[in-house]
């Protein structure tokens, strides 16, 4: 089948396809801190390269797949202190997320599957209300595989399992794989480790990354990124959208 860009077809190609067999794919990230090295747009940058990697996937398999431009402005508390972070309330982004699965369902499309790369508690409580608001019978088929819980986040790397990795090694090696340009590598190779797991710091109550230990806003291993690691781990965060929706059309069937 065929991988297009919402945003290059007309109403007329939208309605031509073959609805029950398309599934439109939504990026999500943040435009929020990512320590002195990485831009902004991290979250959007990994968001992409899943949604990407995902749609070659499905498409491989007969279906028709929809890629939606990112959304890059969503709930982003935790680093809402640093300057550029852009922070969207948790409501508003929630209704921003039914109000676009409603409008793929009335134009047809039975499956959205959302590529998440942003791990704010805050963002991640939108994106699981969102996808329980849109559940039903009559509804748009949502399939959100979220990485901070069994069994995508097992697949990862070992940075990511140990929850220190915003800014680090994870997320650097993505970027150095995806858009090396914009990584600015002789800050990032002199960074010190900061080993503090942002996951447990948000169990404890913690309610920011200054407070968490991130005065900077970064976690994990920076200076260890490699591109390398991150092609391997953007074919990685491919394949667990792609099963994830595959499953999540199985069960229908079922």
């Amino acid at each position: 089948m065929t991988l297009h860009r919402l945003s290059d077809l007309t109403w007329e190609e939208v309605g031509a396809l073959d609805l029950d067999r398309t599934v439109a794919i939504l990026p999500v990230g943040a435009t929020e801190a990512h320590g002195p090295h990485l831009p902004l747009d991290t979250d959007v940058t990994i968001a992409e390269a899943m949604a990407e990697a995902g749609a070659r996937r499905l498409s491989a398999v007969g279906l028709e797949i929809v890629l939606l431009d990112g959304l890059r402005y969503t709930p982003a508390a935790f680093s809402a202190r640093f300057p550029g972070t852009i922070d969207i309330g948790t409501a508003t982004f929630t209704a921003l997320l039914v109000d676009i699965a409603a409008s793929l369902s009335r134009a047809g499309i039975a499956t959205l599957a959302i590529a998440n790369a942003h791990l704010d508690p805050a963002n991640l409580e939108a994106l699981r209300a969102a996808a329980a608001a849109t559940s039903g019978d009559d509804a748009i088929r949502v399939v959100f595989p979220d990485v901070t819980r069994r069994p995508w986040g097992s697949r990862l790397t070992e940075e990511f399992r140990s929850g220190a990795c915003h800014a680090g090694r994870y997320e650097g090696s993505i970027l150095l794989a995806r858009d090396s340009g914009r990584v600015r590598e002789e800050i990032m190779r002199e960074l010190e480790d900061n080993p503090v797991s942002l996951s447990a710091a948000i169990r404890a109550g913690m309610g920011d990354f200054a407070e968490a230990g991130g005065t900077r806003a970064y976690f994990g291993y920076p200076s260890q990124a490699t591109a390398e690691e991150g092609r391997a781990t953007i074919e990685t965060l491919g394949d667990i959208l792609a099963e994830a929706v595959r499953e999540a059309l199985k069960e229908e069937k079922e």
